[in-house]
């Protein structure tokens, strides 16, 4: 599989043990930098180009990392088409996959350690989109709302609780 990834300065080391990790495993990683360590990088010049390079490549996945994880994922889902998550779990990784189809994954290099960045990795890679009705509908809400501009219809439940 083709794996995009971009970082931060924060999370340098983790991106080159994450690139290593996934070329060991047999996967085709993409890295979209940083290649050298500065203090004073932005994180969006590296994760957008990340994100772009999956919206581009509807067969690949990818990976933003950073201190907290938080910018790396806004800045991977103002690619119009890509959902990123943040995962600081297997599990979460895997619930993204499962029940988002997220195809970006951000990982906080500041609160996960180096063994547990992989094990995500790996979950997330591994995972698949359960195509369950329920994801796929919340899905095409969420897409039809980037295309648009649109608001999902309230259920009737909620329709009367507007003010």
């Amino acid at each position: 599989m083709r794996i995009h990834i971009g970082a931060d300065h924060a999370a340098l080391e983790a991106k080159t043990a994450m690139i290593e990790h996934l070329r060991a495993a047999g996967h085709d990683v993409v890295d979209h930098g940083p290649f050298a360590y500065d203090a004073l990088d932005d994180y969006p010049v590296f994760c957008l180009r990340a994100a772009e390079a999956v919206a581009a490549d509807p067969d690949s996945l990818g990976f933003v990392l950073g201190g907290s994880g938080n910018g790396e994922q806004i800045a991977a889902n103002k690619v119009k088409g890509v959902r990123a998550a943040l995962a600081s779990s297997v599990e979460l990784a895997r619930l993204a996959r499962q029940h988002n189809d997220a195809r970006v994954l951000s990982i906080g290099g500041r609160f996960t350690t180096p063994e547990d960045a992989l094990a995500i990795a790996d979950a997330f890679v591994a995972t698949p989109f359960t195509h369950e009705e329920r994801h796929a509908r919340r899905i095409a809400m969420l897409d039809h709302y980037e295309e648009t501009g649109e608001l999902p219809d309230l259920p009737e439940s909620a329709r009367g609780l507007r003010s």
